[in-house]
């Protein structure tokens, strides 16, 4: 006796196999989108064509007229693999529904990570509105094993206590986490050899290290050139796959020398990569490390450039010693505009939001509308790069950044019959961000439907009410 199930499934391979070989298929597909301009920049694909959609997978792309249990004509906007970012720690549902207007299909926190693993993957079963997956935090590790008293990241590690940060590493990529965390900057306490250590760790699982880096700034000890020189040297020694997270932030004034320092580095053999948002503002909490005495001459800046996210406040000598007294996040206006366009133009820096969660809709910008803006601005309007090269930055190169360890990945930032239909349709003449510092939460323009494993989550620039098909990506 042959089940539904089975039917389903016969019939689907039946048509895959048909659209494989070009063969025109009568029966009705679950979804038709006609007419799109397709955009697929790891084929290279840019062609107004059809695609099919079975059971959440791309089941044809063709020139031919399909027929649809459901058909939209989407003439005269860009079809493109769902956008992937790598690092985004607004995961709650306000930032989850603004990322998915700003055409995000996948949505992961690499650099921060979390610790439990299993805990947080769970809390977002079945309840998210796009993909999610996350790293095991070593500052979290790092914490549980030292203390969790603000101080201890200020100590360093005995062998001891290395060798137990190792072992709850390995507990959280056994539970599925996508590879290992780092905000070292956060812990200077963390040496050079603890750092290293966990990089052999890393190198013997085969998974990449997300690295917010040691230092930011224009000193030459301990400033941006010695920061990412670290991180290659660390990689090449201890054959770990490096990833540097905001270049921009982390780069300032230096950000030529550190891409051509990992561009060099990757050339010969160093597996090191790195990210870019498009903003000339950073975000973090106002009592990090980042913010300790002798900030202002390490970062060329003053206090009137730190914002305090929750009013919009500009900071002043008195206001800024108070609020980090209380803690809290802040806006920092120190990146200059040439590093943010250096970065984005070039062809080995991917794209990322850094996007942190937003509180009474209050957060930087760049969680709500990164990806517009680089397809917006800095493809319509400055031409700094292709619209086929800011797609590759927002896809495949995040897909790929992580395929060779996470295998979900495979299917995901492409458009090929058999892989998941994460898509993202937008309209290139309009699309736009609008968020901005004052008004950081307003969702972006021009990006007209999103579907996550071929159900729509935004339809017609709205959000699907109730759609949550998210699937957790972990690391199998």
């Amino acid at each position: 006796m042959v089940t539904s199930t089975g039917h389903r499934l016969a019939s689907t391979v039946f048509i895959l196999l048909l659209a494989q070989y070009g063969v025109a298929v009568a029966q009705p597909y679950d979804l038709v989108l006609a007419n799109g301009r397709v955009m697929d920049p790891e084929s290279g694909l840019d062609a107004v064509r059809s695609i099919a959609i079975v059971n959440g997978r791309i089941a044809a792309i063709t020139e031919e007229t399909l027929q649809g249990t459901q058909v939209i004509d989407v003439g005269g906007l860009v079809v493109s693999p769902g956008f992937i970012d790598l690092h985004a720690h607004g995961q709650d549902t306000f930032s989850s529904s603004l990322q998915a207007l700003d055409g995000v299909t996948t949505a992961l926190d690499l650099e921060g990570g979390a610790y439990p693993v299993a805990e947080w993957y769970a809390e977002r079963e079945g309840v998210a509105i796009i993909n999610y997956g996350v790293t095991v935090s070593h500052t979290g590790v790092r914490r549980r094993v030292l203390g969790i008293d603000e101080e201890t990241h200020y100590d360093a590690a005995s062998p001891e206590q290395i060798e137990q940060m190792r072992k709850l590493l390995a507990q959280g990529l056994d539970e599925g986490a996508l590879g290992v965390g780092f905000g070292i900057q956060y812990v200077p306490g963390a040496t050079r050899e603890e750092i290293f250590r966990m990089f052999e760790f890393v190198h013997e699982r085969n998974v990449v290290s997300f690295v917010h880096v040691r230092g930011w700034g224009l000193q030459e000890s301990g400033g941006s050139v010695d920061a990412v020189q670290e991180m290659i040297a660390a990689a090449a020694a201890s054959g770990a796959s490096v990833h540097i997270v905001h270049i921009g932030s982390s780069g300032l004034h230096s950000v030529s020398v550190a891409l051509d320092m990992i561009r060099g580095a990757s050339f010969r053999g160093v597996d090191v990569t790195t990210e870019v948002y498009p903003y000339t503002a950073a975000s973090t909490s106002i009592e990090a490390a980042l913010f300790d005495p002798g900030w202002r001459e390490r970062l060329g800046a003053d206090y009137g450039d730190i914002e305090w996210v929750a009013t919009g406040e500009r900071m002043s000598e008195a206001s800024f010693l108070r609020r980090r007294e209380e803690g809290g996040m802040v806006i920092a206006h120190i990146i200059p505009e040439e590093t943010v366009e250096t970065a984005i133009a070039d062809p080995i820096v991917l794209i990322a939001s850094d996007g942190v969660p937003f509180v009474n809709g209050r957060a930087h910008p760049r969680g709500a509308g990164t990806f517009a803006r680089v397809l917006g601005r800095y493809v319509r309007k400055k031409g700094t790069l292709t619209l086929m090269d800011a797609l590759r930055k927002i896809t495949i190169m995040p897909a790929r950044r992580l395929e060779a360890s996470v295998p979900q990945m495979r299917t995901k930032g492409r458009l090929r019959v058999d892989t998941d239909a994460d898509l993202t349709i937008f309209d290139s003449e309009t699309v736009l961000d609008r968020a901005t510092f004052p008004r950081p939460s307003q969702p972006s323009a021009g990006i007209h439907h999103v579907l996550v494993e071929g159900t729509f989550v935004v339809r017609d620039g709205q959000l699907v009410e109730g759609a949550l098909p998210g699937r957790a990506i972990k690391r199998r």
